[in-house]
Protein backbone atom coordinates (compact mmCIF):
# COMPACT_ATOMS: atom_id res chain seq x y z
CA UNK A 1 0.00 0.00 0.00
CA UNK A 2 1.31 3.53 -0.99
CA UNK A 3 1.92 6.24 1.53
CA UNK A 4 -0.21 9.43 0.83
CA UNK A 5 2.47 11.08 -0.71
CA UNK A 6 2.87 9.12 -4.09
CA UNK A 7 -0.07 10.47 -5.18
CA UNK A 8 1.63 12.30 -7.90
CA UNK A 9 4.29 9.29 -8.85
CA UNK A 10 5.74 10.82 -12.00
CA UNK A 11 5.85 14.40 -11.20
CA UNK A 12 9.42 14.17 -10.44
CA UNK A 13 10.66 12.62 -13.54
CA UNK A 14 12.14 16.06 -14.28
CA UNK A 15 14.49 16.23 -11.52
CA UNK A 16 15.74 12.81 -11.98
CA UNK A 17 16.42 13.67 -15.31
CA UNK A 18 18.63 16.70 -13.85
CA UNK A 19 20.28 14.43 -11.40
CA UNK A 20 21.25 12.01 -14.05
CA UNK A 21 22.78 14.66 -16.36
CA UNK A 22 24.54 16.17 -13.26
CA UNK A 23 25.97 12.36 -12.27
CA UNK A 24 26.97 11.98 -16.15
CA UNK A 25 29.21 15.34 -16.36
CA UNK A 26 30.34 14.53 -12.97
CA UNK A 27 31.52 10.99 -14.50
CA UNK A 28 32.96 12.74 -17.78
CA UNK A 29 33.78 16.11 -17.34
CA UNK A 30 36.08 15.79 -14.29
CA UNK A 31 38.52 12.66 -15.22
CA UNK A 32 38.70 14.40 -18.79
CA UNK A 33 40.78 17.30 -17.58
CA UNK A 34 43.26 15.14 -14.96
CA UNK A 35 44.32 12.36 -16.99
CA UNK A 36 47.91 11.90 -18.11
CA UNK A 37 49.45 14.52 -16.18
CA UNK A 38 53.03 14.53 -14.38
CA UNK A 39 53.08 14.09 -10.93
CA UNK A 40 54.62 16.56 -9.34
CA UNK A 41 55.75 16.91 -5.50
CA UNK A 42 55.99 19.94 -3.10
CA UNK A 43 59.52 20.47 -3.44
CA UNK A 44 59.63 20.31 -7.91
CA UNK A 45 57.30 22.68 -7.60
CA UNK A 46 59.12 25.30 -5.82
CA UNK A 47 62.40 24.30 -6.99
CA UNK A 48 60.55 25.00 -10.67
CA UNK A 49 59.35 28.03 -9.50
CA UNK A 50 62.61 29.20 -8.48
CA UNK A 51 64.60 28.57 -11.47
CA UNK A 52 61.79 28.97 -13.83
CA UNK A 53 59.48 31.42 -12.35
CA UNK A 54 59.59 35.09 -13.58
CA UNK A 55 59.73 36.48 -10.37
CA UNK A 56 62.74 35.14 -9.51
CA UNK A 57 64.49 36.44 -12.63
CA UNK A 58 63.23 39.43 -12.11
CA UNK A 59 65.15 39.98 -9.02
CA UNK A 60 67.89 38.18 -10.80
CA UNK A 61 68.25 40.83 -12.85
CA UNK A 62 68.15 43.65 -10.57
CA UNK A 63 71.55 41.66 -8.51
CA UNK A 64 73.25 42.33 -12.25
CA UNK A 65 72.24 46.14 -11.86
CA UNK A 66 73.91 46.02 -8.69
CA UNK A 67 77.16 44.38 -9.76
CA UNK A 68 77.19 46.67 -12.61
CA UNK A 69 77.27 50.08 -10.84
CA UNK A 70 79.65 48.61 -7.96
CA UNK A 71 81.69 48.25 -11.37
CA UNK A 72 81.06 51.54 -12.37
CA UNK A 73 81.53 52.93 -8.54
CA UNK A 74 85.88 51.77 -8.92
CA UNK A 75 86.41 53.23 -12.37
CA UNK A 76 88.64 55.41 -12.48
CA UNK A 77 88.57 58.85 -14.49
CA UNK A 78 90.65 59.04 -17.54
CA UNK A 79 93.34 61.41 -18.17
CA UNK A 80 93.34 64.09 -20.86
CA UNK A 81 95.59 65.06 -23.47
CA UNK A 82 95.28 69.11 -24.55
CA UNK A 83 97.65 69.75 -27.77
CA UNK A 84 97.93 73.50 -28.53
CA UNK A 85 99.69 75.54 -31.25
CA UNK A 86 100.97 79.69 -30.65
CA UNK A 87 102.86 81.96 -32.94
CA UNK A 88 104.73 83.21 -30.23
CA UNK A 89 107.70 80.70 -29.06
CA UNK A 90 107.79 78.23 -28.15
CA UNK A 91 105.25 76.97 -30.79
CA UNK A 92 104.02 73.83 -29.60
CA UNK A 93 102.37 72.70 -26.26
CA UNK A 94 101.20 69.52 -25.27
CA UNK A 95 99.45 68.81 -21.77
CA UNK A 96 98.33 65.67 -19.91
CA UNK A 97 95.72 66.49 -16.96
CA UNK A 98 95.34 63.98 -14.99
CA UNK A 99 91.99 63.84 -12.32
CA UNK A 100 93.07 63.17 -8.83
CA UNK A 101 90.53 62.39 -5.53
CA UNK A 102 91.45 64.70 -2.90
CA UNK A 103 88.24 64.70 -1.41
CA UNK A 104 87.27 60.93 -1.37
CA UNK A 105 84.56 60.93 -3.80
CA UNK A 106 85.61 57.49 -5.20
CA UNK A 107 86.15 55.54 -2.07
CA UNK A 108 82.52 57.19 -0.86
CA UNK A 109 80.87 55.91 -4.26
CA UNK A 110 82.30 52.62 -3.55
CA UNK A 111 81.40 52.02 -0.81
CA UNK A 112 77.27 53.65 -1.62
CA UNK A 113 78.05 51.13 -4.69
CA UNK A 114 78.82 48.38 -2.14
CA UNK A 115 75.81 48.89 0.35
CA UNK A 116 73.53 49.08 -2.79
CA UNK A 117 74.86 45.51 -4.45
CA UNK A 118 74.39 44.11 -1.01
CA UNK A 119 70.69 45.72 -1.09
CA UNK A 120 70.13 43.93 -4.30
CA UNK A 121 71.68 40.59 -3.06
CA UNK A 122 69.05 40.38 0.05
CA UNK A 123 66.43 41.40 -2.60
CA UNK A 124 67.18 38.90 -4.68
CA UNK A 125 67.34 35.79 -2.03
CA UNK A 126 64.06 37.07 -0.93
CA UNK A 127 62.75 37.42 -3.81
CA UNK A 128 63.95 33.56 -4.37
CA UNK A 129 61.90 32.72 -1.11
CA UNK A 130 58.64 34.42 -2.09
CA UNK A 131 58.55 32.88 -5.03
CA UNK A 132 58.99 29.62 -3.01
CA UNK A 133 56.31 30.81 -0.69
CA UNK A 134 54.36 31.15 -3.75
CA UNK A 135 54.94 27.42 -5.27
CA UNK A 136 54.22 26.45 -1.59
CA UNK A 137 51.08 28.01 -1.24
CA UNK A 138 49.94 27.33 -4.73
CA UNK A 139 50.73 23.77 -3.92
CA UNK A 140 48.81 23.78 -0.59
CA UNK A 141 45.67 25.21 -2.32
CA UNK A 142 45.97 22.74 -5.09
CA UNK A 143 46.23 20.17 -2.82
CA UNK A 144 43.27 20.84 -0.99
CA UNK A 145 41.10 22.18 -3.85
CA UNK A 146 42.11 18.46 -4.69
CA UNK A 147 40.89 16.90 -1.32
CA UNK A 148 37.74 18.76 -1.80
CA UNK A 149 36.94 16.84 -4.94
CA UNK A 150 37.75 13.69 -2.99
CA UNK A 151 35.13 14.92 -0.79
CA UNK A 152 32.66 16.03 -2.73
CA UNK A 153 32.23 13.08 -5.01
CA UNK A 154 32.18 10.65 -2.24
CA UNK A 155 29.43 12.75 -0.93
CA UNK A 156 27.67 12.18 -4.32
CA UNK A 157 28.13 8.52 -4.19
CA UNK A 158 26.51 8.91 -0.78
CA UNK A 159 23.71 10.58 -1.78
CA UNK A 160 23.29 8.63 -4.60
CA UNK A 161 23.04 5.40 -2.28
CA UNK A 162 20.73 6.59 -0.23
CA UNK A 163 18.44 7.89 -3.14
CA UNK A 164 18.46 4.46 -4.21
CA UNK A 165 18.25 3.40 -0.69
CA UNK A 166 14.83 6.11 -0.51
CA UNK A 167 13.33 4.66 -3.85
CA UNK A 168 13.78 1.23 -2.86
CA UNK A 169 11.80 1.78 0.87
CA UNK A 170 9.13 3.80 -1.48
CA UNK A 171 8.78 0.57 -3.78
CA UNK A 172 8.23 -1.83 -0.63
CA UNK A 173 5.76 0.37 1.35
CA UNK A 174 8.26 1.81 3.88
CA UNK A 175 9.02 5.56 2.43
CA UNK A 176 6.56 8.04 0.76
CA UNK A 177 7.39 9.62 -2.23
CA UNK A 178 8.22 12.97 -0.29
CA UNK A 179 11.59 11.30 0.45
CA UNK A 180 12.25 10.00 -2.87
CA UNK A 181 12.33 13.92 -3.90
CA UNK A 182 14.20 14.73 -1.10
CA UNK A 183 17.01 12.05 -1.72
CA UNK A 184 16.89 13.03 -5.67
CA UNK A 185 17.58 17.13 -4.63
CA UNK A 186 20.02 16.17 -1.86
CA UNK A 187 21.39 13.72 -4.64
CA UNK A 188 21.55 16.42 -7.06
CA UNK A 189 23.23 19.00 -5.05
CA UNK A 190 26.05 16.92 -4.19
CA UNK A 191 26.77 16.20 -8.07
CA UNK A 192 26.73 19.99 -8.42
CA UNK A 193 29.36 20.79 -5.62
CA UNK A 194 31.59 17.98 -6.47
CA UNK A 195 31.79 19.65 -10.19
CA UNK A 196 32.10 23.00 -8.62
CA UNK A 197 35.11 21.81 -7.01
CA UNK A 198 36.39 19.96 -9.61
CA UNK A 199 36.75 23.46 -11.37
CA UNK A 200 38.00 25.04 -8.28
CA UNK A 201 40.50 22.09 -8.56
CA UNK A 202 41.50 22.85 -12.12
CA UNK A 203 41.72 26.40 -11.61
CA UNK A 204 44.24 25.72 -8.71
CA UNK A 205 46.46 23.52 -11.03
CA UNK A 206 46.37 26.12 -13.36
CA UNK A 207 47.56 29.03 -10.40
CA UNK A 208 50.63 26.24 -9.58
CA UNK A 209 51.47 26.23 -13.24
CA UNK A 210 51.69 29.85 -13.63
CA UNK A 211 54.06 30.06 -10.69
CA UNK A 212 56.55 27.51 -11.95
CA UNK A 213 56.86 29.25 -15.17
CA UNK A 214 54.66 26.19 -17.58
CA UNK A 215 51.91 26.49 -20.02
CA UNK A 216 48.89 27.56 -18.81
CA UNK A 217 46.77 26.37 -22.12
CA UNK A 218 46.25 22.90 -20.33
CA UNK A 219 46.39 21.12 -17.13
CA UNK A 220 50.37 19.74 -17.43
CA UNK A 221 50.86 18.39 -14.14
CA UNK A 222 48.77 17.15 -10.40
CA UNK A 223 50.08 17.42 -7.39
CA UNK A 224 51.49 13.81 -5.51
CA UNK A 225 51.99 14.72 -2.19
CA UNK A 226 49.25 14.12 0.55
CA UNK A 227 47.72 17.34 2.79
CA UNK A 228 48.65 16.50 6.10
CA UNK A 229 49.72 18.06 9.36
CA UNK A 230 52.46 20.54 9.19
CA UNK A 231 55.38 20.70 11.29
CA UNK A 232 54.65 21.36 15.02
CA UNK A 233 57.78 22.98 15.58
CA UNK A 234 57.73 26.69 13.86
CA UNK A 235 60.59 28.27 12.06
CA UNK A 236 62.15 31.07 14.26
CA UNK A 237 61.00 34.57 12.84
CA UNK A 238 63.30 37.03 13.42
CA UNK A 239 62.22 40.60 11.82
CA UNK A 240 65.19 42.72 13.40
CA UNK A 241 67.45 40.73 10.90
CA UNK A 242 65.03 39.57 8.11
CA UNK A 243 66.09 40.05 4.48
CA UNK A 244 63.77 43.29 3.85
CA UNK A 245 65.13 44.88 6.99
CA UNK A 246 68.40 43.83 5.29
CA UNK A 247 68.14 45.55 2.47
CA UNK A 248 66.09 48.54 3.51
CA UNK A 249 69.27 48.81 5.63
CA UNK A 250 72.04 49.30 3.52
CA UNK A 251 69.69 51.44 0.96
CA UNK A 252 69.74 53.89 3.38
CA UNK A 253 73.70 53.26 4.03
CA UNK A 254 73.93 53.56 0.61
CA UNK A 255 71.89 57.32 0.56
CA UNK A 256 74.17 58.14 3.49
CA UNK A 257 76.76 57.70 1.47
CA UNK A 258 75.49 59.33 -1.99
CA UNK A 259 74.52 62.39 0.42
CA UNK A 260 78.75 62.41 0.89
CA UNK A 261 79.22 62.10 -2.43
CA UNK A 262 77.55 64.84 -3.67
CA UNK A 263 79.06 67.20 -1.26
CA UNK A 264 82.08 66.17 -1.60
CA UNK A 265 81.69 67.02 -5.40
CA UNK A 266 81.46 71.19 -4.96
CA UNK A 267 85.35 71.13 -4.65
CA UNK A 268 85.59 68.19 -7.59
CA UNK A 269 87.47 67.45 -9.82
CA UNK A 270 90.97 68.37 -9.09
CA UNK A 271 93.88 67.79 -11.87
CA UNK A 272 97.26 67.72 -11.83
CA UNK A 273 98.54 68.74 -15.58
CA UNK A 274 101.82 68.34 -16.65
CA UNK A 275 103.23 68.71 -20.25
CA UNK A 276 106.10 69.93 -22.79
CA UNK A 277 106.74 72.70 -24.70
CA UNK A 278 108.92 73.19 -27.86
CA UNK A 279 109.41 74.69 -30.98
CA UNK A 280 111.59 77.91 -29.51
CA UNK A 281 114.79 78.86 -32.16
CA UNK A 282 116.77 80.11 -29.04
CA UNK A 283 116.24 76.78 -27.40
CA UNK A 284 117.29 73.23 -27.90
CA UNK A 285 115.29 70.25 -26.48
CA UNK A 286 111.85 70.49 -24.97
CA UNK A 287 110.47 72.45 -22.05
CA UNK A 288 108.72 70.83 -19.01
CA UNK A 289 105.53 72.41 -17.75
CA UNK A 290 103.77 71.50 -14.55
CA UNK A 291 100.46 72.63 -13.12
CA UNK A 292 97.35 72.19 -11.10
CA UNK A 293 93.40 72.12 -11.81
CA UNK A 294 90.94 73.55 -8.56
CA UNK A 295 87.42 73.84 -9.12
CA UNK A 296 85.91 77.27 -8.00
CA UNK A 297 82.29 76.75 -7.21
CA UNK A 298 80.84 80.34 -8.00
CA UNK A 299 78.07 79.30 -10.34
CA UNK A 300 77.20 75.93 -9.68
CA UNK A 301 77.21 74.74 -5.74
CA UNK A 302 75.71 71.31 -6.70
CA UNK A 303 72.78 72.07 -4.63
CA UNK A 304 70.21 70.19 -7.02
CA UNK A 305 72.40 66.91 -6.51
CA UNK A 306 72.64 67.68 -2.96
CA UNK A 307 68.94 67.95 -2.58
CA UNK A 308 67.86 64.88 -4.63
CA UNK A 309 70.37 62.74 -2.68
CA UNK A 310 69.19 64.40 0.74
CA UNK A 311 65.45 63.22 -0.51
CA UNK A 312 65.86 60.08 -1.66
CA UNK A 313 67.88 59.41 2.16
CA UNK A 314 64.68 60.70 3.21
CA UNK A 315 62.84 58.31 1.04
CA UNK A 316 65.46 55.30 1.82
CA UNK A 317 64.67 56.24 5.33
CA UNK A 318 60.79 55.72 5.58
CA UNK A 319 61.23 52.27 3.35
CA UNK A 320 62.90 51.10 6.47
CA UNK A 321 60.71 52.22 8.61
CA UNK A 322 57.95 50.50 6.21
CA UNK A 323 59.64 47.40 5.68
CA UNK A 324 59.96 46.83 9.42
CA UNK A 325 56.78 47.27 10.25
CA UNK A 326 55.68 45.56 7.32
CA UNK A 327 57.87 42.39 8.44
CA UNK A 328 56.76 42.44 12.12
CA UNK A 329 52.96 42.70 11.24
CA UNK A 330 53.58 39.89 8.57
CA UNK A 331 55.45 37.27 11.29
CA UNK A 332 52.35 38.63 14.04
CA UNK A 333 49.75 37.69 11.62
CA UNK A 334 51.18 34.15 10.06
CA UNK A 335 51.88 33.30 14.32
CA UNK A 336 48.64 33.65 14.76
CA UNK A 337 47.02 32.30 12.07
CA UNK A 338 49.04 29.41 12.43
CA UNK A 339 48.32 29.23 16.02
CA UNK A 340 44.44 29.52 15.03
CA UNK A 341 44.89 26.97 12.65
CA UNK A 342 46.72 24.16 14.92
CA UNK A 343 43.75 25.04 17.42
CA UNK A 344 40.82 24.18 15.40
CA UNK A 345 42.59 20.99 14.05
CA UNK A 346 42.36 20.00 17.00
CA UNK A 347 38.74 20.53 17.40
CA UNK A 348 38.02 19.18 14.20
CA UNK A 349 39.52 15.52 14.39
CA UNK A 350 37.15 15.09 17.15
CA UNK A 351 34.44 16.19 15.61
CA UNK A 352 35.08 14.12 12.01
CA UNK A 353 34.93 11.15 13.90
CA UNK A 354 32.10 12.22 15.78
CA UNK A 355 30.15 13.43 12.74
CA UNK A 356 30.99 9.92 10.55
CA UNK A 357 29.40 8.51 13.30
CA UNK A 358 27.02 10.06 13.31
CA UNK A 359 25.72 9.70 10.12
CA UNK A 360 27.35 5.81 10.04
CA UNK A 361 24.08 5.28 12.76
CA UNK A 362 21.63 7.61 10.42
CA UNK A 363 22.03 5.68 7.71
CA UNK A 364 21.28 2.02 10.08
CA UNK A 365 18.78 3.76 11.73
CA UNK A 366 16.52 4.89 8.63
CA UNK A 367 17.35 1.56 6.73
CA UNK A 368 15.25 0.27 9.51
CA UNK A 369 12.96 2.92 9.47
CA UNK A 370 14.06 4.00 12.89
CA UNK A 371 14.65 7.68 11.55
CA UNK A 372 13.24 9.56 9.43
CA UNK A 373 14.90 10.52 5.96
CA UNK A 374 15.39 15.00 7.27
CA UNK A 375 17.88 13.76 9.96
CA UNK A 376 19.89 11.77 7.81
CA UNK A 377 20.65 14.16 5.41
CA UNK A 378 21.33 16.78 8.30
CA UNK A 379 23.64 14.82 9.35
CA UNK A 380 25.48 13.89 5.82
CA UNK A 381 25.39 17.62 5.67
CA UNK A 382 27.00 18.81 8.66
CA UNK A 383 29.85 15.47 8.14
CA UNK A 384 30.63 17.00 4.81
CA UNK A 385 31.17 20.31 6.71
CA UNK A 386 32.92 19.29 9.12
CA UNK A 387 35.36 17.58 6.57
CA UNK A 388 35.78 20.50 4.36
CA UNK A 389 36.45 23.09 7.47
CA UNK A 390 39.22 20.27 8.43
CA UNK A 391 40.59 20.40 4.74
CA UNK A 392 40.66 24.32 4.76
CA UNK A 393 42.05 24.53 8.55
CA UNK A 394 45.08 22.43 7.12
CA UNK A 395 45.73 24.36 4.38
CA UNK A 396 45.74 27.46 6.25
CA UNK A 397 48.48 26.07 9.09
CA UNK A 398 50.55 25.06 5.90
CA UNK A 399 50.24 28.64 4.30
CA UNK A 400 50.95 30.07 8.16
CA UNK A 401 53.93 27.91 8.58
CA UNK A 402 55.25 28.52 5.07
CA UNK A 403 55.04 32.32 5.91
CA UNK A 404 57.06 31.79 8.41
CA UNK A 405 60.03 30.00 7.18
CA UNK A 406 60.07 32.73 4.88
CA UNK A 407 60.85 35.48 7.22
CA UNK A 408 62.83 33.18 9.18
CA UNK A 409 65.50 33.85 6.02
CA UNK A 410 68.25 36.29 7.89
CA UNK A 411 70.80 38.00 6.12
CA UNK A 412 74.41 37.17 7.11
CA UNK A 413 76.18 39.05 10.02
CA UNK A 414 79.02 41.91 8.79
Amino acid sequence: MRSPGSSFPHSNEPLIRTFVRAIALLAVVVPSGMRGQQPVSRDQAIEAAVSRGARAAVARADTLIGAAQLLTARSWDNPSLAASYSKAPPNYHAIVDLPLDVTGIRGARIRAAEAGRLASQYRFEFERASAALDADTSYTRALAAQERVRLSRRNAKDADSLRRMAVIRRDAGDASELDVLLATVNAGQAANLAIADSVTLISSIFDLQTVMGLDTTRIAIVPSDSLTMPPLTPPNAIPEVALPIAAARQMLSAANLSVSVQRRSLFAPFSLQAGIEWGDPGLTGVLPTFGLSIPLPLLNRNRGPIAQATAERERARAQLSLALFQTQAAIGRARRERAVALEKLQRDRVLVESANQVVAMSLVAYREGAQALPAVLEAQRNARDILSQYITDLADAWIATATLRLYSLTAPAR
